[in-house]
């Protein structure tokens, strides 16, 4: 579909839900889709010296193991499909504002900008937008959309959420 104001072809995009207050330490909670399916599920594991999560599909499948490193100035998740890194997520040492920069295998970088706190930010690539969070569109409380640019890894940029949420949010 082209869109005649703009003279360009808008993205399409899929979207999910996910509940703030659920990702808390050893938790475990359910990510929707648009229509609010169970799509993916984060298994927040307990006892553990770092925080870990697992990102499995809605049969149980596990897709990506989430987990923090410890004793680093800066708060970092390594991100690791079938026991290989493909991305590790750093927070920016800036006092005044949350900025946090995904090192994607291979090179590739992405940049995540906006307010994180109150779950309103876009992760991009080369200055372009592959995904947004937002709290706008989601009537129910405690609970943000996600929306993902159509050909993007959507358990990578899922997953990436869940880091944010959980070093914006350390004291849940």
């Amino acid at each position: 579909m082209f869109d005649r104001k703009s003279g360009t072809t808008p993205v399409v995009t899929e979207t999910y839900q996910m509940q703030q207050k659920m990702l808390s330490f050893g938790d475990d909670f359910w990510i929707e889709n648009g229509v609010g399916q169970r799509v993916f599920r984060i298994n927040g594991k307990a006892l553990r010296l770092r925080r870990t999560f697992r990102l499995e599909d809605a049969g149980g499948r596990e897709l990506l193991d989430i987990h923090s490193k410890i004793l680093r100035l800066r708060q970092t998740f390594v991100i690791e499909r079938d026991g290989e890194t493909v991305a590790t997520l750093s927070k920016a040492l800036i006092k005044f504002r949350d900025r946090f920069t995904v090192d994607v295998a291979g090179g590739e970088e992405l940049h995540v900008r906006g307010n994180i706190v109150d779950h309103d930010y876009a992760i991009s690539r080369n200055g372009v937008d592959i995904a947004r969070v937002s709290k706008r569109w989601i009537r129910a409380r405690d609970t943000y959309g996600i929306s993902i640019s159509s050909g993007e890894d959507v358990p990578l940029l899922l997953a990436i959420a869940v880091c944010i949420d959980a070093t914006s949010h350390a004291d849940r």
